[in-house]
């Protein structure tokens, strides 16, 4: 790590008035109407030649299936493009108010999981992108998603854009409510089934529910059982458990990769805190099989480690090659400082244990054969709402709620006064991203048929799971 630690000052008080006082004088440097700009940015590389650059470092014979991912439907184009979209957004106003980014805030990337303790909570999921940045990129990101949603779903256009509007209304309603409680009140808010009332989003309990008990179904034990099987070894007598093959999806390593992948392990288990070390120490690796993940992250390195524990006891870990963030190129390096961590996978973890309300006990970084990777534990108590699979109100629900989660995880790393003085009495805001929203949607739509037509015209191979 060659981040710096800043030393904090603890003898000034900055009373609240002074603080909103400050946010409040960003309105004249930068007003509302200054977000709706236009969608493409001035520096923004040919499509064809992005998702080039974007497929640099990945596995080149699963590239083809990254862009058959990718032409599936607009949305799922703007889900693998997120450096795309911070090329469109360099050099746009922001406000100067620096937050810790999810870097990739589209609406599928907000999730369910569980806490220790076991609760289920929904909260941003995803941080490969993680990094400051302005607040602006994040909700703009988000607002956008939820038009590409909507359409996918087949939402009308003012439904849609209804969904964009009401997501930055919830995000600044939230910062304001947050801006005026106590500092350890609202740090320790937790994003669990009472947020989707605070949020207004009431027509998303029962799709809470749902998701929630399918969360509580999906553990490492329900993976082993499903994915593993035993087997006999005659030389030693003694009964083995691997991964069932499922090409292309889940294929088996070699023997000099799993050895690598496990030596990765036990580096890892020292970027845990100690106790936790102590409790993976009980465990022992079992197999470990190659999985092809996501959308935006097909094509990196990524495995599955089966750790059998105390008697019949599982558990999966997850180990994903961490990249550069694709927003990195895009921000100022003297203000923000995204390449301020040398190993990817710390900057991930960090990230997430700043923006998270809970992280995952077991979440840390490694190093495998030179590359840098996160682990963590596989879809443990996880679940999802699918946005492309919600009607109007409910897509418009889920956008309050998504707004709300954004709001909750930005004021981790920044000051809510600060920003709730600058939405004081702005409720212009919310129609002017709403506007830039929907005509980024558009350049996505145009983005994705640009790259479905070189599918199409042999330019580049593309194959469907």
């Amino acid at each position: 790590m060659t981040a710096d630690t800043t030393r904090i000052d603890l003898r000034t008080r900055v009373g609240h008035d002074e603080v909103f006082a400050r946010g409040q004088a960003l309105r004249d440097l930068v007003p509302a109407s200054a977000h709706h700009h236009d969608p493409a940015g001035e520096a923004r590389p040919d499509v064809l030649e992005f998702v080039a650059a974007s497929n640099s470092g990945r596995l080149g014979h699963l590239v083809p299936l990254r862009i058959g991912r990718m032409i599936d439907s607009p949305f799922a184009f703007f889900r693998g493009a997120a450096g795309l979209m911070a090329a469109d957004l360099a050099g746009t106003p922001v406000t100067g108010i620096t937050a810790q980014l999810c870097g990739d805030a589209h609406a599928a990337n907000f999730g369910l999981y569980g806490t220790p303790d076991g609760e289920i909570v929904m909260d941003v999921n995803d941080f490969d992108e993680t990094v400051p940045g302005p607040w602006e990129w994040d909700l703009k990101r988000l607002a956008a998603s939820l038009v590409l949603a909507g359409r996918e779903g087949g939402v009308s256009e003012s439904a849609c854009v209804e969904a964009a509007e009401d997501t930055v209304r919830s995000y600044r309603r939230t910062i304001r409510e947050l801006a005026e409680l106590p500092f350890l009140t609202s740090w320790n808010a937790l994003p669990d089934k009472a947020a989707i009332t605070r949020a207004k989003a009431d027509e998303l309990l029962d799709d809470f529910d749902r998701a929630a008990r399918k969360a509580r179904r999906n553990t490492s034990a329900k993976v082993a059982a499903k994915w593993t099987e035993h087997l006999d070894d005659h030389v030693t007598g003694v009964r083995q458990r691997r991964f069932v093959e499922n090409a292309p999806i889940l294929t088996r390593v070699d023997d000099a990769t799993a050895d690598a992948v496990v030596d990765g392990l036990e580096c890892y288990v020292d970027t845990l805190r100690e106790s936790r070390r102590t409790l993976l120490g009980r465990f022992s690796v079992a197999d470990v099989a190659f999985r092809i993940v996501g959308t935006g992250s097909v094509g990196l390195r990524s495995y599955v480690a089966l750790l059998l524990g105390n008697g019949d006891e599982s558990l999966v870990l997850q180990i994903k090659q961490a990249q550069p963030s694709a927003l990195a190129p895009y921000l100022d390096a003297g203000t923000f400082r995204p390449d301020a961590f040398e190993h990817q996978g710390e900057r991930i973890v960090h990230g997430a244990r700043l923006v998270q309300a809970e992280t995952d006990i077991l979440l840390g970084w490694t190093t495998i054969e030179g590359q840098p990777y996160i682990v963590r534990q596989f879809r443990n108590l996880k679940g999802d709402i699918d946005p492309t699979a919600l009607d109007a109100d409910h897509l418009d629900d889920y956008g309050r709620l998504a707004g709300a989660l954004l709001a909750r995880a930005h004021t981790r790393s920044l000051d809510p006064r600060l920003l709730a003085g600058y939405f004081d009495g702005d409720g212009d805001l919310d129609e002017a991203i709403g506007r830039y929203a929907v005509r980024y949607a558009d350049r996505t739509e145009a983005d994705h048929e640009d790259l479905e037509r070189a599918v199409r015209t042999g330019l580049i191979d593309a194959v469907g799971t």
